[in-house]
């Protein structure tokens, strides 16, 4: 950003940024004063330049203009506000000056740090993180990455907070629960960009298959899901809630590391569990379990994991972290392809990675599989790779969270949460420099199997969940 205030830019000459005097007699000098505390981190906040100067001017997110009259939810004074700001970063656009978080192509000569250590689960969720280092990800953007595989998102979570590692693998709100303080002491994460969308399944023992039929049917089992703050315990409380089926009161639900999940099944101590599509298609090759549903059907694109590191990690190797996180997009790229899936799949197979077999993985990857009841299934996308953060999956969380007791159900902050976590203007600024053509907003309508999500209304959204199932 200029040195300059918000008020020099919007008053002033709007040539170019060393010309900008200030003017006394704008009628906006009182609204400029209010927002310069806050100017400088305005395109970061809200996503980029795009996505600012679209909530500035009233752009909702099918691209319509929203009503930003004075007698609308925006006040006359909140209205005039943004009218400010996106006079500025008018002027701010055409005068180029850069976006915050748009990196500079910093040559390999300039990283602050050029061996790093990732953690990881062993879980299909991990491909783009796991596939960079056999295919040459990392090395493209000078990096020497060793991988350290982890037992459970406890000792991610922890390992992150004593600083072991370099960056991590993480559940999608991992970092949100983690810079809240949800389940550990406070500590600042960062969610990057998105592993994996979709990529998980309702999994039942087989000695259920003619017992389990619908969501009532569930009552009384004892299922395990992977972390308390992952989107599998969240989409398996949203599947059964919206059945009617309370999930802290109708069924037994358990705490179970993905490692562990198929020898607890095995073992009769969970009758089934919601987990990675890895794990789901292993319990069909162990002929001990069927796929009884897919997330993908409950929300098609939801996110699943996540690129994350801290931010004082982040805060000292500002180059390291861009180019580190431009490995993982481009590999996300290249996993998003079809044809590329055989061979990611050959190479995340190994003994030091997922140890799984191949075809396994290829029943994942390549989405023709067998559902454990004699069904062949072909669902192309039943995991996909989509790397862009959009901050309404940081709303829908909150509200779950809040839905589950983990938050206080009373004036939830979900836009300054998402703001605060996710880095979804960085991810758009390095996809665009690696020629995709990224998402310009920050925000849209999520649309659920039992309903739309939209993030403009998120409490509404939580209240008419309470409401129409009592929890």
């Amino acid at each position: 950003m200029s040195n300059h205030s918000l008020g020099e830019i919007v008053t002033g000459n709007h040539h170019c940024p060393e010309n900008f005097p200030r003017s006394s007699e704008s009628l906006l000098n009182p609204l400029i004063a209010e927002s310069e505390q806050w100017a400088g981190e305005a395109i970061a906040r809200f996503g980029g330049i795009e996505a600012v100067m679209a909530s500035a001017y009233g752009v909702d997110a099918e691209g319509g203009i929203r009503d930003t009259l004075p007698d609308s939810p925006f006040t006359r004074r909140k209205f005039l506000q943004q009218v400010a700001i996106a006079a500025a970063l008018t002027v701010l656009t055409n005068c180029a000056i850069p976006d915050p978080e748009n990196p500079d192509s910093s040559p390999v000569s300039q990283l602050e740090k050029t061996n790093l250590k990732i953690g990881f689960i062993p879980i299909t969720c991990a491909t783009p993180i796991i596939m960079s280092q056999p295919l040459g990800f990392y090395q493209k953007y000078g990096l020497n990455v060793e991988l350290v595989k982890m037992e459970s998102w406890e000792q991610v979570r922890d390992s992150a907070i004593a600083g072991e590692l370099d960056a991590y693998h993480m559940l999608s709100p991992m970092p949100i629960a983690m810079t809240l303080g949800l389940g550990s002491q406070p500590f600042p994460i960062k969610l990057a960009s998105i592993e994996n969308i979709n990529g998980q399944a309702i999994v039942l023992a087989l000695k259920h298959q003619d017992k389990v039929k619908e969501a009532k049917d569930f009552k009384g089992l004892n299922l395990g899901v992977p972390f308390r703050y992952s989107m599998h315990n969240l989409l398996l409380r949203y599947y059964l809630a919206s059945n009617n089926i309370n999930p802290d009161r109708d069924i037994n639900l358990k705490i179970v590391p993905p490692p562990q999940a198929i020898e607890l099944m095995k073992a009769g101590e969970i009758d089934g569990f919601l987990m990675p599509d890895g794990n789901a298609q292993q319990a069909v090759y162990e002929k001990v379990g069927f796929i009884y549903l897919l997330t993908k059907d409950l929300w098609e694109g939801h996110p699943c994991c996540s690129f994350a590191a801290s931010k004082p990690w982040i805060d000292e190797h500002p180059s390291t972290f861009r180019a580190l996180n431009k490995a993982i997009i481009d590999g996300c790229n290249y996993a998003r392809n079809p044809g590329n899936r055989l061979e990611i799949a050959q190479a995340i197979a190994a003994p030091e990675y997922l140890n799984q077999p191949q075809s396994v993985l290829e029943a994942v990857l390549i989405g023709k599989f067998d559902d454990g009841l004699g069904n062949i299934r072909t669902v192309s996308d039943r995991i996909d790779f989509d790397p862009y953060p959009w901050k309404s999956f940081s709303y829908w969380i909150t509200t779950q969270f809040a839905r589950w007791g983990i938050l206080d159900r009373q004036n939830v902050p979900h836009e300054a949460i998402a703001d605060e976590v996710f880095l979804t203007g960085l991810a758009r600024q390095l996809a665009k420099q690696l020629g995709q053509t990224p998402p310009t907003l920050i925000l849209r309508d999520e649309k659920l199997k039992f309903g739309l999500f939209d993030p403009s209304e998120p409490d509404a959204y939580l209240q008419a969940q309470i409401q129409k199932h009592g929890f």
